[in-house]
Protein backbone atom coordinates (compact mmCIF):
# COMPACT_ATOMS: atom_id res chain seq x y z
CA UNK A 1 0.00 0.00 0.00
CA UNK A 2 2.84 2.41 0.76
CA UNK A 3 5.62 1.25 -1.58
CA UNK A 4 6.53 3.77 -4.28
CA UNK A 5 4.87 6.75 -2.64
CA UNK A 6 6.40 10.22 -2.76
CA UNK A 7 5.14 13.11 -0.65
CA UNK A 8 3.09 15.72 -2.50
CA UNK A 9 4.75 18.90 -1.24
CA UNK A 10 2.49 21.19 -3.29
CA UNK A 11 -0.89 20.34 -1.79
CA UNK A 12 -0.35 17.48 0.63
CA UNK A 13 -2.50 15.08 -1.41
CA UNK A 14 -2.61 11.64 0.25
CA UNK A 15 -3.22 9.82 -3.05
CA UNK A 16 -0.44 10.09 -5.61
CA UNK A 17 -1.37 12.72 -8.22
CA UNK A 18 -1.63 11.65 -11.87
CA UNK A 19 1.27 13.09 -13.87
CA UNK A 20 -0.52 13.87 -17.14
CA UNK A 21 2.45 15.03 -19.19
CA UNK A 22 4.22 13.86 -22.33
CA UNK A 23 7.61 15.37 -21.47
CA UNK A 24 9.67 17.17 -18.83
CA UNK A 25 11.66 20.40 -18.68
CA UNK A 26 15.44 20.24 -18.40
CA UNK A 27 17.21 22.52 -15.95
CA UNK A 28 19.95 23.41 -18.40
CA UNK A 29 21.90 22.42 -21.50
CA UNK A 30 24.15 20.20 -19.36
CA UNK A 31 21.18 18.68 -17.52
CA UNK A 32 19.60 17.58 -20.83
CA UNK A 33 22.87 16.08 -22.03
CA UNK A 34 23.39 14.32 -18.72
CA UNK A 35 19.95 12.74 -18.71
CA UNK A 36 20.40 11.42 -22.23
CA UNK A 37 23.80 9.99 -21.35
CA UNK A 38 22.22 7.98 -18.52
CA UNK A 39 23.63 10.00 -15.64
CA UNK A 40 21.14 10.07 -12.77
CA UNK A 41 17.43 9.28 -12.89
CA UNK A 42 16.07 12.50 -14.38
CA UNK A 43 12.98 12.11 -16.57
CA UNK A 44 13.18 12.60 -20.32
CA UNK A 45 9.89 11.57 -21.96
CA UNK A 46 6.81 9.62 -20.84
CA UNK A 47 7.37 6.93 -23.46
CA UNK A 48 10.28 5.88 -21.27
CA UNK A 49 9.16 6.74 -17.73
CA UNK A 50 6.39 8.70 -16.00
CA UNK A 51 5.97 9.51 -12.26
CA UNK A 52 2.58 7.77 -12.13
CA UNK A 53 4.12 4.67 -13.65
CA UNK A 54 7.04 4.85 -11.24
CA UNK A 55 4.67 4.44 -8.28
CA UNK A 56 3.27 1.23 -9.80
CA UNK A 57 6.75 0.02 -10.74
CA UNK A 58 8.14 0.41 -7.22
CA UNK A 59 5.04 -1.18 -5.72
CA UNK A 60 5.26 -4.26 -7.97
CA UNK A 61 9.03 -4.59 -7.59
CA UNK A 62 8.47 -4.60 -3.83
CA UNK A 63 5.72 -7.22 -4.08
CA UNK A 64 7.81 -9.56 -6.23
CA UNK A 65 11.10 -8.93 -4.43
CA UNK A 66 12.80 -7.60 -7.58
CA UNK A 67 15.37 -4.87 -8.08
CA UNK A 68 13.34 -2.83 -10.58
CA UNK A 69 10.09 -3.07 -12.54
CA UNK A 70 8.83 -1.59 -15.80
CA UNK A 71 5.16 -0.95 -16.57
CA UNK A 72 3.95 -1.14 -20.17
CA UNK A 73 0.66 -0.96 -22.06
CA UNK A 74 -0.47 -4.61 -21.72
CA UNK A 75 0.56 -8.09 -20.66
CA UNK A 76 1.40 -8.97 -24.27
CA UNK A 77 3.66 -5.90 -24.43
CA UNK A 78 5.38 -7.07 -21.22
CA UNK A 79 6.08 -10.55 -22.62
CA UNK A 80 7.24 -9.11 -25.95
CA UNK A 81 9.60 -6.58 -24.38
CA UNK A 82 10.95 -9.02 -21.78
CA UNK A 83 11.87 -11.65 -24.38
CA UNK A 84 12.98 -9.39 -27.26
CA UNK A 85 15.47 -7.86 -24.84
CA UNK A 86 17.09 -11.30 -24.75
CA UNK A 87 16.55 -12.88 -28.18
CA UNK A 88 16.89 -11.49 -31.68
CA UNK A 89 16.57 -12.69 -35.24
CA UNK A 90 17.95 -16.20 -35.70
CA UNK A 91 17.78 -17.00 -31.99
CA UNK A 92 15.41 -19.16 -29.97
CA UNK A 93 13.32 -19.34 -26.81
CA UNK A 94 12.11 -22.53 -25.12
CA UNK A 95 8.67 -22.47 -23.48
CA UNK A 96 6.50 -24.91 -21.61
CA UNK A 97 3.68 -25.99 -23.91
CA UNK A 98 0.70 -25.14 -21.73
CA UNK A 99 0.65 -21.34 -21.72
CA UNK A 100 -1.90 -18.59 -22.35
CA UNK A 101 -3.30 -18.93 -25.87
CA UNK A 102 -2.51 -15.29 -26.72
CA UNK A 103 1.14 -15.88 -25.87
CA UNK A 104 1.22 -18.91 -28.18
CA UNK A 105 -0.27 -16.77 -30.96
CA UNK A 106 2.32 -14.04 -30.24
CA UNK A 107 5.13 -16.59 -30.48
CA UNK A 108 3.80 -18.28 -33.60
CA UNK A 109 2.97 -15.10 -35.51
CA UNK A 110 4.86 -11.94 -34.51
CA UNK A 111 7.96 -13.58 -33.00
CA UNK A 112 8.21 -15.76 -36.08
CA UNK A 113 8.11 -12.63 -38.28
CA UNK A 114 10.87 -11.11 -36.13
CA UNK A 115 13.00 -14.22 -36.73
CA UNK A 116 12.74 -15.49 -33.13
CA UNK A 117 11.77 -19.18 -32.92
CA UNK A 118 10.00 -20.78 -29.97
CA UNK A 119 10.38 -24.47 -29.09
CA UNK A 120 7.94 -26.19 -26.73
CA UNK A 121 8.50 -28.67 -23.89
CA UNK A 122 5.40 -30.75 -23.17
CA UNK A 123 6.67 -32.50 -20.06
CA UNK A 124 8.57 -30.03 -17.87
CA UNK A 125 9.51 -32.88 -15.49
CA UNK A 126 11.53 -34.57 -18.27
CA UNK A 127 15.14 -33.32 -18.26
CA UNK A 128 15.88 -35.14 -21.50
CA UNK A 129 13.14 -33.22 -23.31
CA UNK A 130 14.57 -29.93 -22.05
CA UNK A 131 18.04 -30.94 -23.18
CA UNK A 132 16.74 -31.84 -26.65
CA UNK A 133 14.98 -28.50 -27.09
CA UNK A 134 17.67 -26.19 -25.69
CA UNK A 135 20.29 -25.36 -28.33
CA UNK A 136 23.30 -22.98 -28.41
CA UNK A 137 20.95 -20.37 -29.91
CA UNK A 138 18.43 -20.59 -27.04
CA UNK A 139 18.46 -17.31 -25.11
CA UNK A 140 15.73 -17.81 -22.49
CA UNK A 141 13.18 -20.20 -20.98
CA UNK A 142 9.58 -19.03 -20.60
CA UNK A 143 6.83 -20.50 -18.44
CA UNK A 144 3.82 -19.59 -16.30
CA UNK A 145 3.16 -20.28 -12.62
CA UNK A 146 -0.51 -21.23 -13.19
CA UNK A 147 -1.42 -21.70 -16.87
CA UNK A 148 -4.97 -21.11 -18.05
CA UNK A 149 -7.42 -22.62 -18.63
CA UNK A 150 -6.19 -26.03 -17.43
CA UNK A 151 -4.77 -24.99 -14.04
CA UNK A 152 -1.83 -27.34 -14.76
CA UNK A 153 0.59 -25.62 -12.38
CA UNK A 154 4.34 -25.57 -12.94
CA UNK A 155 7.12 -26.36 -10.46
CA UNK A 156 9.10 -23.16 -11.01
CA UNK A 157 12.06 -24.33 -8.91
CA UNK A 158 12.45 -27.39 -11.13
CA UNK A 159 12.40 -25.36 -14.35
CA UNK A 160 14.84 -22.90 -12.74
CA UNK A 161 17.30 -25.74 -12.19
CA UNK A 162 17.12 -26.56 -15.91
CA UNK A 163 17.78 -22.90 -16.75
CA UNK A 164 20.76 -22.75 -14.38
CA UNK A 165 22.22 -25.94 -15.81
CA UNK A 166 22.14 -24.40 -19.29
CA UNK A 167 23.20 -20.92 -18.17
CA UNK A 168 20.13 -19.10 -19.52
CA UNK A 169 17.60 -16.85 -17.76
CA UNK A 170 14.14 -18.05 -16.73
CA UNK A 171 11.22 -15.70 -17.48
CA UNK A 172 8.02 -16.50 -15.57
CA UNK A 173 4.52 -15.15 -16.18
CA UNK A 174 2.97 -14.79 -12.71
CA UNK A 175 -0.32 -13.22 -13.81
CA UNK A 176 -2.77 -15.75 -12.34
CA UNK A 177 -0.94 -16.62 -9.12
CA UNK A 178 0.15 -13.03 -8.40
CA UNK A 179 2.81 -12.34 -5.76
CA UNK A 180 0.12 -12.98 -3.15
CA UNK A 181 0.38 -16.72 -3.88
CA UNK A 182 3.99 -17.08 -5.06
CA UNK A 183 7.08 -14.97 -5.73
CA UNK A 184 8.85 -16.76 -8.60
CA UNK A 185 12.16 -14.99 -7.96
CA UNK A 186 12.36 -16.83 -4.64
CA UNK A 187 12.02 -20.13 -6.54
CA UNK A 188 14.86 -19.41 -8.97
CA UNK A 189 13.24 -17.29 -11.70
CA UNK A 190 15.27 -14.39 -13.10
CA UNK A 191 12.57 -12.22 -14.63
CA UNK A 192 8.83 -12.03 -13.87
CA UNK A 193 6.11 -10.66 -16.14
CA UNK A 194 2.47 -9.88 -15.48
CA UNK A 195 -0.61 -8.96 -17.38
CA UNK A 196 -1.31 -6.49 -14.58
CA UNK A 197 -4.66 -5.86 -16.24
CA UNK A 198 -5.71 -8.92 -14.27
CA UNK A 199 -5.28 -9.60 -10.54
CA UNK A 200 -2.82 -6.80 -9.77
CA UNK A 201 -5.40 -4.25 -10.94
CA UNK A 202 -8.51 -6.30 -10.21
CA UNK A 203 -11.09 -3.82 -11.47
CA UNK A 204 -11.10 -4.63 -15.19
CA UNK A 205 -11.02 -0.93 -16.08
CA UNK A 206 -7.61 -0.61 -17.76
CA UNK A 207 -4.93 -2.58 -19.59
CA UNK A 208 -1.36 -2.76 -18.28
CA UNK A 209 1.65 -5.07 -18.15
CA UNK A 210 4.72 -5.34 -15.95
CA UNK A 211 8.28 -6.69 -16.19
CA UNK A 212 10.26 -7.32 -12.98
CA UNK A 213 14.04 -7.76 -12.90
CA UNK A 214 15.25 -10.21 -10.25
CA UNK A 215 18.75 -8.74 -10.43
CA UNK A 216 20.54 -12.02 -9.77
CA UNK A 217 21.31 -13.57 -13.17
CA UNK A 218 25.05 -13.60 -13.98
CA UNK A 219 24.94 -12.09 -17.46
CA UNK A 220 28.70 -11.69 -17.76
CA UNK A 221 29.43 -15.38 -17.10
CA UNK A 222 26.71 -16.81 -19.34
CA UNK A 223 27.84 -18.94 -22.27
CA UNK A 224 25.18 -17.11 -24.34
CA UNK A 225 25.72 -13.65 -25.78
CA UNK A 226 23.61 -10.73 -24.48
CA UNK A 227 25.22 -7.79 -26.30
CA UNK A 228 22.63 -5.19 -25.26
CA UNK A 229 23.78 -5.79 -21.68
CA UNK A 230 27.48 -6.48 -22.03
CA UNK A 231 28.64 -4.32 -24.99
CA UNK A 232 29.57 -0.64 -24.45
CA UNK A 233 26.60 1.69 -24.94
CA UNK A 234 28.76 4.00 -27.04
CA UNK A 235 32.53 4.40 -27.64
CA UNK A 236 34.33 5.23 -24.45
CA UNK A 237 31.34 4.41 -22.25
CA UNK A 238 30.83 1.34 -20.02
CA UNK A 239 28.21 -1.32 -20.75
CA UNK A 240 24.78 -1.21 -19.12
CA UNK A 241 25.80 -4.19 -17.00
CA UNK A 242 28.89 -2.33 -15.76
CA UNK A 243 26.86 0.80 -15.07
CA UNK A 244 23.84 -0.66 -13.31
CA UNK A 245 24.70 -4.16 -12.00
CA UNK A 246 21.57 -5.73 -10.41
CA UNK A 247 19.19 -3.41 -12.30
CA UNK A 248 20.97 -3.75 -15.65
CA UNK A 249 18.38 -5.99 -17.33
CA UNK A 250 15.54 -3.63 -16.40
CA UNK A 251 17.52 -0.59 -17.54
CA UNK A 252 18.38 -2.23 -20.83
CA UNK A 253 14.80 -3.41 -21.45
CA UNK A 254 13.44 0.06 -20.71
CA UNK A 255 15.98 1.81 -22.96
CA UNK A 256 16.53 -0.63 -25.81
CA UNK A 257 13.06 -2.18 -26.20
CA UNK A 258 10.28 -0.27 -24.41
CA UNK A 259 11.64 3.16 -25.36
CA UNK A 260 12.36 2.07 -28.94
CA UNK A 261 9.13 0.21 -29.71
CA UNK A 262 6.97 2.48 -27.56
CA UNK A 263 4.39 0.42 -25.59
CA UNK A 264 4.15 3.13 -22.92
CA UNK A 265 1.54 2.88 -20.19
CA UNK A 266 -0.60 6.00 -19.90
CA UNK A 267 -0.36 7.95 -16.61
CA UNK A 268 -4.07 7.38 -15.96
CA UNK A 269 -3.78 3.60 -16.42
CA UNK A 270 -0.70 3.66 -14.19
CA UNK A 271 -2.79 5.35 -11.52
CA UNK A 272 -5.55 2.73 -11.86
CA UNK A 273 -2.91 -0.02 -11.57
CA UNK A 274 -1.30 1.18 -8.36
CA UNK A 275 -4.73 1.92 -6.88
CA UNK A 276 -5.78 -1.67 -7.61
CA UNK A 277 -2.65 -3.14 -6.05
CA UNK A 278 -3.63 -1.62 -2.68
CA UNK A 279 -6.42 -4.21 -2.26
CA UNK A 280 -4.63 -7.21 -3.79
CA UNK A 281 -4.40 -9.30 -0.61
CA UNK A 282 -8.04 -8.67 0.35
CA UNK A 283 -9.32 -9.56 -3.10
CA UNK A 284 -7.13 -12.64 -3.49
CA UNK A 285 -8.41 -14.16 -0.26
CA UNK A 286 -11.98 -13.95 -1.58
CA UNK A 287 -11.02 -15.11 -5.10
CA UNK A 288 -9.31 -18.19 -3.66
CA UNK A 289 -11.95 -19.16 -1.12
CA UNK A 290 -14.71 -18.76 -3.72
CA UNK A 291 -12.78 -20.82 -6.27
CA UNK A 292 -12.14 -23.76 -3.97
CA UNK A 293 -15.80 -23.79 -2.89
CA UNK A 294 -17.05 -23.68 -6.48
CA UNK A 295 -14.52 -26.22 -7.81
CA UNK A 296 -15.56 -28.69 -5.12
CA UNK A 297 -19.26 -28.07 -5.88
CA UNK A 298 -18.76 -28.51 -9.64
CA UNK A 299 -16.70 -31.66 -9.12
CA UNK A 300 -19.73 -33.41 -7.63
CA UNK A 301 -22.31 -32.20 -10.16
CA UNK A 302 -23.93 -34.89 -12.35
CA UNK A 303 -23.85 -32.68 -15.48
CA UNK A 304 -20.09 -32.03 -15.21
CA UNK A 305 -17.57 -34.36 -16.86
CA UNK A 306 -14.45 -32.94 -15.20
CA UNK A 307 -12.99 -29.98 -13.32
CA UNK A 308 -9.40 -28.87 -13.94
CA UNK A 309 -8.50 -27.39 -10.57
CA UNK A 310 -5.21 -28.45 -8.99
CA UNK A 311 -6.60 -27.92 -5.48
CA UNK A 312 -8.91 -30.93 -5.90
CA UNK A 313 -7.52 -34.26 -4.58
CA UNK A 314 -8.14 -36.00 -7.90
CA UNK A 315 -5.93 -33.59 -9.88
CA UNK A 316 -2.52 -34.85 -11.06
CA UNK A 317 -1.16 -31.49 -9.86
CA UNK A 318 -2.67 -31.72 -6.38
CA UNK A 319 0.58 -32.49 -4.56
CA UNK A 320 2.24 -29.51 -6.21
CA UNK A 321 -0.76 -27.32 -5.40
CA UNK A 322 -0.54 -28.34 -1.76
CA UNK A 323 3.21 -27.72 -1.60
CA UNK A 324 3.29 -24.39 -3.44
CA UNK A 325 -0.13 -22.88 -2.79
CA UNK A 326 -1.61 -24.57 0.24
CA UNK A 327 -4.17 -26.26 -2.04
CA UNK A 328 -5.58 -23.00 -3.43
CA UNK A 329 -4.31 -22.92 -7.02
CA UNK A 330 -5.66 -19.59 -8.16
CA UNK A 331 -9.14 -18.67 -9.34
CA UNK A 332 -8.89 -19.38 -13.09
CA UNK A 333 -9.70 -22.97 -14.00
CA UNK A 334 -11.84 -25.00 -16.39
CA UNK A 335 -14.92 -27.16 -16.18
CA UNK A 336 -15.99 -29.57 -18.92
CA UNK A 337 -19.77 -29.88 -19.11
CA UNK A 338 -21.79 -32.75 -20.58
CA UNK A 339 -22.89 -32.56 -24.20
CA UNK A 340 -19.78 -31.22 -25.94
CA UNK A 341 -20.07 -27.92 -27.79
CA UNK A 342 -23.89 -28.03 -27.71
CA UNK A 343 -23.75 -28.42 -23.94
CA UNK A 344 -21.24 -25.58 -23.66
CA UNK A 345 -23.56 -23.33 -25.68
CA UNK A 346 -26.56 -24.07 -23.44
CA UNK A 347 -24.48 -23.64 -20.31
CA UNK A 348 -22.98 -20.29 -21.34
CA UNK A 349 -26.28 -18.91 -22.56
CA UNK A 350 -27.88 -19.88 -19.25
CA UNK A 351 -25.55 -17.72 -17.14
CA UNK A 352 -26.95 -14.50 -15.67
CA UNK A 353 -24.54 -13.37 -12.93
CA UNK A 354 -21.30 -14.68 -14.46
CA UNK A 355 -20.28 -12.59 -17.48
CA UNK A 356 -19.49 -14.14 -20.87
CA UNK A 357 -16.22 -12.37 -21.74
CA UNK A 358 -12.53 -12.82 -22.45
CA UNK A 359 -10.85 -11.15 -19.48
CA UNK A 360 -9.73 -12.85 -16.24
CA UNK A 361 -8.73 -11.63 -12.79
CA UNK A 362 -11.58 -9.15 -12.41
CA UNK A 363 -13.60 -8.85 -9.20
CA UNK A 364 -16.51 -10.03 -11.37
CA UNK A 365 -16.78 -13.70 -12.36
CA UNK A 366 -16.39 -14.56 -16.06
CA UNK A 367 -16.81 -17.55 -18.35
CA UNK A 368 -15.58 -18.31 -21.87
CA UNK A 369 -15.61 -21.19 -24.37
CA UNK A 370 -11.93 -21.48 -25.45
CA UNK A 371 -12.48 -23.82 -28.42
CA UNK A 372 -14.48 -21.17 -30.29
CA UNK A 373 -12.68 -18.07 -28.98
CA UNK A 374 -9.15 -17.93 -27.56
CA UNK A 375 -8.07 -21.26 -29.09
CA UNK A 376 -10.16 -21.10 -32.27
CA UNK A 377 -7.12 -20.43 -34.49
CA UNK A 378 -5.35 -23.58 -33.26
CA UNK A 379 -5.57 -26.82 -35.22
CA UNK A 380 -7.92 -29.48 -33.82
CA UNK A 381 -4.87 -31.63 -33.13
CA UNK A 382 -3.20 -28.90 -31.05
CA UNK A 383 -6.43 -28.17 -29.16
CA UNK A 384 -6.74 -31.89 -28.37
CA UNK A 385 -3.16 -32.07 -27.15
CA UNK A 386 -3.70 -29.00 -24.96
CA UNK A 387 -6.86 -30.57 -23.53
CA UNK A 388 -9.26 -27.99 -24.96
CA UNK A 389 -12.33 -30.21 -25.32
CA UNK A 390 -15.56 -29.04 -27.07
CA UNK A 391 -17.38 -28.90 -23.74
CA UNK A 392 -14.63 -27.10 -21.81
CA UNK A 393 -15.47 -23.74 -20.22
CA UNK A 394 -12.89 -21.42 -18.67
CA UNK A 395 -14.02 -19.82 -15.42
CA UNK A 396 -12.47 -16.82 -13.71
CA UNK A 397 -14.08 -16.70 -10.28
CA UNK A 398 -14.61 -13.25 -8.80
CA UNK A 399 -15.42 -11.98 -5.33
CA UNK A 400 -19.23 -12.13 -5.43
CA UNK A 401 -21.14 -14.08 -2.81
CA UNK A 402 -20.35 -17.76 -3.52
CA UNK A 403 -23.99 -18.75 -3.02
CA UNK A 404 -25.02 -16.40 -5.84
CA UNK A 405 -22.36 -17.88 -8.12
CA UNK A 406 -23.35 -21.47 -7.35
CA UNK A 407 -27.01 -20.62 -7.95
CA UNK A 408 -26.08 -19.15 -11.33
CA UNK A 409 -23.95 -22.17 -12.27
CA UNK A 410 -26.65 -24.59 -11.15
CA UNK A 411 -29.28 -22.81 -13.25
CA UNK A 412 -26.99 -22.90 -16.30
CA UNK A 413 -26.18 -26.58 -15.80
CA UNK A 414 -29.87 -27.42 -15.50
CA UNK A 415 -30.23 -26.43 -19.18
CA UNK A 416 -28.08 -29.40 -20.25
Amino acid sequence: MHAGETEDRSNGARIQPIAMTAGYRFDSYDDAAGRFSGEGDGLIYSRQRNPSGTVAEKRIASLEGGTEAIVVSSGQAAITAALLALAGSGERIVSTASIYSGTRVLFGRSFKRFGVSVDYVWNEADDDEWDRQITPDTKAIFTETIPNPKNDIVDIARVARVARRHGIPLVVDNTIASPFLIRPLEHGADIVVHSSTKFLSGHGAALSGTIVDGGRFDWASSTRSYPLLTDPVRPGRPSILEQYGPTAYARMTREAVVNDIGPALSPFNSFLLHQGIETLSLRMERHLSNSLTIAEWLDGHPRVDSVDYAGLPGSPYHELAERLYGGRSGSVFSVTVRGGSAGARRFLDGLRVISRMTNIGDVRSMALHPATTTHSSFTPELRDRLGIAPGLIRLSIGIEDPTDLITDLDRALSAL
